[in-house]
């Protein structure tokens, strides 16, 4: 598995889920993918 976008900084929004947690949601500059990371609960 790729970590491109660690080292490359992703352009992003932050979302809440229908869970309650916050997400942020951004595409990698170098390979395209769609990336998520949970931040915790909003």
């Amino acid at each position: 598995m790729r970590r491109t976008e660690e080292e490359n900084g992703i352009e992003g929004t932050v979302k809440v889920s229908d869970s309650g947690r916050r997400m942020a949601q951004g595409i990698c500059p170098v390979c395209g993918t769609k990336v998520n990371r949970i931040l915790g609960k909003a």
